[in-house]
């Protein structure tokens, strides 16, 4: 992501426009998680049950997006969850710098937490960020 990469939060009405620009990379990231099935994500987005968010550059054509994440906002018993789902571009370390808006787009909407699914070396990166449980797994 360049440095001049702004944060931008796909208005719904555009997100049939530009998911086939980002699809790919959220689908791959999606797929390294193994948590559900590409399509919900696909779903998700496209029915506005999850926000697209897009990194680009102002001015530089909607197709040299450079990167892309997913948010849903999720009621648990306790609490409105914000939980990015997939995350997917080039220099991926470049997102964390805007995490912060994402986070305060979070809180507005009245989640109390945000949580990611993510490789493991995020929580050297992500320092405000806790490990808070965790995921085993066995092959069978």
């Amino acid at each position: 992501m360049s440095a001049s990469a702004s944060l931008i939060c796909v208005h719904p009405k555009d997100v049939p426009a530009i998911w086939p620009l980002v699809a790919d990379r959220l689908r791959a990231a999606y797929l390294r998680t193994d948590l559900s099935h590409t399509a919900d994500l696909e779903r998700d987005v496209l029915q506005g049950g999850a926000v697209l968010w897009v990194a680009a550059c102002p001015g530089v054509p909607v197709a040299e997006i450079e990167a892309a994440l997913v948010a849903k906002l999720v009621r648990t018993d306790r609490n409105l969850v914000c939980i990015i789902t997939a995350c997917g571009g080039s220099n991926m370390s470049r997102w964390f710098d805007h995490l912060a808006a994402i986070e305060r787009w979070a809180k507005a909407e009245g989640a109390a937490k945000i949580r990611l699914f993510g490789r493991k070396g995020w929580l050297r990166l992500l320092k405000q960020y806790q490990a808070k449980n965790v995921v085993l797994e066995r092959a069978l």
